[in-house]
């Protein structure tokens, strides 16, 4: 496995929607194993896509355990080809993202979701998720989406410079 560069905006591929994962169970546990060293390599960071390592597949790592905003958590979750079941509640909050490295937003996201996707030895799985870990896992989906949090802004009042703390 291997840490790999994080792909930032402007950077098109970003802006486009991922394509279901086809390969073999190998291939899925190298492709999570990328994210996981990744995302653990990057400070303050609870979740990766893998657009934002360059692959325009539908996959992504999440864990928000032990994050001073999660009130819940499913532990690790790696995840093929996630779907949105259903979202509840709605609550505008401050995001950062690896991609859009100096801005910060204030974006809307449900409070309360349902995903499903596979796990790399193709399991199918289900997640009741609320709270920051809801949001985290929707900001994911985003992603293999081609979207990111300037997408999801109300106006430009909403889009900060990111505080660097020294």
């Amino acid at each position: 496995m291997a840490v790999r560069p994080i792909v930032k905006y402007p950077e098109r591929s970003l802006k486009q929607p991922s394509e279901p994962f086809t390969g073999s169970p190998e291939e899925a546990e190298a492709l999570i194993g990328d994210l996981l060293d990744t995302m653990r390599a990057s400070p303050a960071t609870v979740g990766l896509a893998a657009p934002q390592i360059g692959v325009g597949i539908r996959a992504f790592v999440l864990d928000v355990s032990g994050h001073k905003r999660a009130t819940s958590s499913q532990g690790l979750v790696a995840i093929l080809d996630p779907v949105l079941v259903s979202g509840e509640g709605a609550d505008t909050v401050r995001e950062g993202c690896l991609s859009v490295p100096d801005l910060t937003a204030n974006v809307r996201r449900a409070t309360q979701i349902e995903i499903e996707g596979r796990t790399a030895d193709g399991e199918r799985k289900r997640y009741e998720m609320e709270g920051f870990e809801a949001r985290a896992a929707l900001h994911e989906l985003d992603h293999l989406d081609g979207l990111l949090i300037l997408d999801r802004v109300g106006s430009a009042g909403d889009i900060f410079a990111r505080k660097v703390y020294g």
